[in-house]
């Protein structure tokens, strides 16, 4: 058996936990936790944990000597279950040989010393793991606990959400006494994205929470985590306020999401956004949304339909592609606007798209251009024309079909990146 001890945000070791450290032959852990672990025999092996791969040879190598020598003590920080060490380890030596005792996570910790439920947290790793994903999922939720890493800590969050309205609150140094209580370094501190940008933060962060303060208190939860989806999407268009009829219409709409794909930690542009309502939609299902608009009265009415469907939508004044530049790169782009510079706007965003572009237009002369567009950024291209004919009431309660104006819907997909052996 292998006893992994989650050494907790301070709170002393279980009595199981104590016996287990004591009767160690091998004990393998940070160099804090070694430090702090007083119990641990003399005659014990002791290999630090960094790198992961040489300390899983290490206990390899340990439990493959036929001698009793003791058991292998794995010490972790927090719950071990929890974004830790016992995946690895199960996934290794498999689950059935691991004795795991808990401790209380940093997330658990932190939500707990400014006083906030986080059964409806949103929690994301940065450690090891790309910034951009935490960021994505910082901007579309008002609860979110980011667990932080070398070149993914306070400052790189609150440089990339400077613009967002949101408090960080920054806990270091959690349980810094280890398995004997805590110690007096321990920090929790509330900033501005912007102020978090400037500072050097140090090794000792614990978790940083991104939080929304308007709107963190929320009803009794059944399921923890995020809300779930929504229960239908392609909304009518009476659902948001609109000029003119000037609304992506809700058959176009249904069709454009799927080609879009918008979810948890990902990014979506909606450009020429009109009345906001397909940067809405990408939102209700998760996705962080920029929406870009050329007029004001059209910004403002984005706003109002993001906050009329309690979702969060960047509302950017300016005309694309010229104010692209400032933006954060997408995973996928929704053109609805554009006129004569649509071409341009095309190449522009399909440059820069991660995963897919979709363009909906009701010329016909544009479509031969804004295809060449996606096909020249090194996009695969498709496309339909949608005819759809509603139903309409008669006098003599009667029906009749009345059509809709004809969509173009062309989208291109980013092609998957073949390895060499694949390609050979």
């Amino acid at each position: 058996m292998i006893t992994v001890v989650g050494t907790g945000t301070g709170a002393p070791l279980s009595p199981d936990a104590g016996a287990a450290l004591a009767g160690a032959g091998l004990v393998v852990g940070g160099r804090r936790h070694l430090a702090a672990a007083t119990t641990i025999p003399d005659t014990a092996e002791r290999v630090v944990l960094g790198p992961l791969a040489p300390a899983l040879d290490a206990i390899e190598q340990f439990l493959e000597k036929p001698e009793d020598r003791g058991r292998v003590v794995v010490l972790a920080s927090g719950d071990p279950g929890f974004f830790g060490i016992v995946r690895a380890l199960a996934e290794r030596f498999g689950a059935e040989r691991l004795e795991v005792h808990p401790g209380v996570s940093s997330v658990a910790t932190a939500f707990a010393r400014v006083g906030l439920t986080w059964d409806d947290a949103v929690i994301v790793s940065a450690h090891g793991r790309d910034l951009r994903t935490a960021v994505n999922v910082c901007r579309a939720h008002p609860k979110v606990a980011v667990l932080t890493g070398p070149g993914s800590g306070p400052a790189e969050l609150g440089a990339a959400l400077r613009c967002s309205g949101r408090v960080l609150v920054v806990a270091s140094a959690l349980g810094a006494g280890g398995v004997s209580g805590p110690g007096p370094g321990e920090r929790i501190e509330r900033v501005t994205p912007a102020e978090a940008a400037v500072r050097d933060w140090g090794p000792a962060v614990s978790v940083v929470l991104c939080l929304d303060e308007s709107r963190v208190l929320s009803t009794v939860r059944t399921v923890a985590g995020p809300p779930p989806g929504p229960a239908q999407w392609a909304l009518e268009e009476g659902e948001f306020a609109h000029r003119d009829s000037m609304i992506t219409k809700f058959e176009v709409r249904a069709l454009a999401l799927a080609r879009l794909g918008p979810r948890l930690g990902e990014h979506v542009w909606d450009i020429g956004a009109g009345s906001g309502s397909v940067a809405v939609e990408c939102a209700r299902l998760g996705a962080a949304v920029t929406a870009v608009e050329k007029t004001l009265d059209g910004v403002e009415r984005v706003r109002a339909n993001a906050a009329a469907h309690g979702v969060d939508v960047t509302a950017v004044h300016g005309a694309a592609p010229t104010v692209l530049s400032d933006l954060p790169d997408p995973d996928a782009v929704f053109i609805g606007g554009g006129g004569r510079e649509l071409p341009a706007i095309v190449t522009a965003c399909a440059r820069r798209a991660r995963r897919s572009v979709v363009v909906a237009m009701a010329a016909l002369d544009r479509v031969p251009a804004v295809r060449d567009a996606l096909v020249a950024a090194g996009l695969d291209c498709d496309g339909v024309l949608l005819q759809s004919s509603r139903l309409a009431p008669l006098p003599g309660d009667v029906t009749r079909l009345a059509a809709t104006n004809p969509v173009f819907l062309l989208w291109g997909v980013r092609p998957p990146v073949r390895s060499e052996g694949a390609a050979q």
